[in-house]
C-alpha cells in the first residue's frame, strides 16, 4: 500500500463566532467563580466562597445538557476501520497494569490516502511485546476525525486475519495529521473572558477588599506606655506591671519606689475604674513588678502601694537568700498584702535545697522565718 499524499488537513474548529461565545462565557464563568472564592477567603465570608463554588457547579451543568445533542451526533458518525503500520513506539512512565504508550503510525485506509498520526494509548505490559516497529495494527477512528486513532485490542477475525499478512508503506511526514488547533483568536477570546469575570466580582467589591481592617486591641486590652528606654509600663483595668530591661533589678536603689510610682500616675490618669492609691496585692521579683489594684466600692482589705518599707525589702531579700538553708537562690519573690489583719511582707526563696520564706510587718521587721526542709 501507497500514499503519495496525504489527506486535506482540517481546518480550525473554533475560530467561528459560536465557538469563540462560547468559549469567552466559559472562561468569564470560571474567572468569576474563582474570584468569589478568592475574595470569600479575603473577606472571611462564607456565603461568597459558596456562591463562587454553586456558580461553577451549576454552569458546568449546563454546559453538560447543553453539550448532550451535539455529543450524540459525534457518537453516531461512523467509524472508519483500517490497518495501521507501526513507525516507532515509546513506553512512557506509569504505574500498574497497563502504561502510556506514544505510538507513530501510518494508517493506510481502503478508501483514502495513507497518513501519519501520532497517539497515545494504554498498553498492558503483558501486551506490550506484541507491539513492534514494522509490525501493522488494527484501529479504529470516526470518519471526521482522522486524528482520532484509537488501537483495536480485539480486532474481528476478518481484520485479523488481514494484519496477519499485511504490509503498510511508510507515509511521509508531510502527510502527518494532528487535531486542529484553536487558533489565536479563541484563546485571546479565553483570556479576555477570564478578566472580565473576574472584574465582574472584584469591581463591586473593592471598597470592602480596600477597607483597612480593624486589628486594634479590644477597650479591655493593656495598653502599654514605655516609661524609659530600659523598662516598659503597662496598666489595664485592675492592674499594672512593670518589666525591667536587661541590666536592672527591682532591687536597685529608688527603682521598686520609682516602678509602683509610675503605676499609680498611669493608673490615675487613665480614667478605669479603682483606685489608684489602694491595691490589694503587690508582687515584686528581680525584673518583674505586679500589682493589682483594688476596684472602687470593693469590700476587700487594701493599701496604699507607696507605703511599703522600700528601703527594707533589698535587706529582706538578702536575709531570705543567705539564712533559709536553700542552698544558691535560683528564684525570689516578694509578695505584699493583708488579706486579714495588718500588712505582710512574704519573702520567698528557691534553690536546690528547696523552698523556704519568711515575713515582715508593714515596717519591715521580720515576723516569722520558714526554712527549707533540706536546709
Amino acid at each position: 500500500m501507497t500514499s503519495p499524499t496525504g489527506p486535506a488537513r482540517p481546518r480550525p474548529t473554533h475560530n467561528h463566532p459560536v465557538a469563540l461565545l462560547r468559549g469567552f462565557v466559559t472562561s468569564g464563568v470560571i474567572g468569576a467563580s474563582l474570584a468569589l472564592v478568592v475574595v470569600g477567603f479575603v473577606l472571611e465570608s462564607v456565603p461568597v466562597i459558596v456562591g463562587g463554588a454553586v456558580l461553577a457547579v451549576v454552569y458546568s451543568v449546563l454546559c453538560r445538557l447543553a453539550g448532550a445533542p451535539a455529543r450524540a451526533r459525534k457518537a453516531a458518525v461512523a467509524k472508519r476501520t483500517a490497518l495501521a503500520g507501526i513507525e516507532s513506539l515509546r513506553a512512557l512512565d506509569g504505574e500498574g497494569g497497563d502504561i502510556p504508550v506514544e505510538f507513530d503510525l501510518t494508517v493506510a485506509p481502503d478508501d483514502a490516502p495513507a497518513y501519519r498520526v501520532s497517539i497515545t494509548a494504554y498498553v498492558n505490559l503483558v501486551a506490550l511485546p506484541g507491539y513492534r516497529p514494522g509490525g501493522v495494527v488494527v484501529i479504529e477512528h470516526p470518519v471526521d476525525r482522522p486524528w482520532r486513532v484509537r488501537l483495536v485490542g480485539r480486532p474481528t477475525p476478518e481484520w485479523t486475519q488481514r494484519a496477519a499478512g499485511a504490509r503498510v508503506d511508510t507515509a511521509p511526514p508531510s502527510s502527518l495529521v494532528r487535531e486542529p488547533p484553536q487558533g489565536r483568536a479563541y484563546g485571546l477570546a479565553l483570556l479576555v473572558g477570564l478578566l472580565v469575570g473576574a472584574a465582574v466580582v472584584v469591581l463591586p467589591l473593592r471598597a470592602e477588599l480596600l477597607a483597612p481592617r480593624d486589628t486594634a486591641r479590644p477597650p479591655s486590652a493593656p495598653q502599654p506606655s514605655v516609661s524609659s528606654s530600659t523598662s516598659t509600663t503597662v496598666t489595664s483595668s485592675g492592674s499594672g506591671t512593670v518589666l525591667l530591661g536587661p541590666g536592672q533589678s527591682m532591687l536597685d536603689q529608688d527603682r521598686l519606689r520609682g516602678s509602683i510610682e509610675d503605676l499609680t500616675e498611669e493608673k490615675g490618669s487613665d480614667g478605669a475604674s479603682g483606685s489608684p492609691d489602694e491595691a490589694l496585692t503587690v508582687v515584686v521579683q528581680d525584673k518583674l513588678l505586679s500589682v493589682v489594684f483594688a476596684p472602687t466600692g470593693m469590700p476587700a482589705p487594701r493599701f496604699d502601694p507607696r507605703s511599703l518599707p522600700y528601703e527594707r525589702i533589698p535587706a529582706l531579700v538578702e536575709e531570705a537568700r543567705t539564712t533559709l538553708g536553700t542552698g544558691p537562690v535560683q528564684t525570689w519573690q516578694v509578695t505584699a498584702e493583708r488579706l486579714t489583719g495588718p500588712l505582710v511582707l512574704r519573702v520567698g526563696v528557691t534553690g536546690p535545697k528547696g523552698s523556704a520564706s519568711l515575713e515582715a510587718d508593714e515596717r519591715g521587721t521580720v515576723v516569722r522565718r520558714t526554712p527549707a526542709a533540706g536546709g
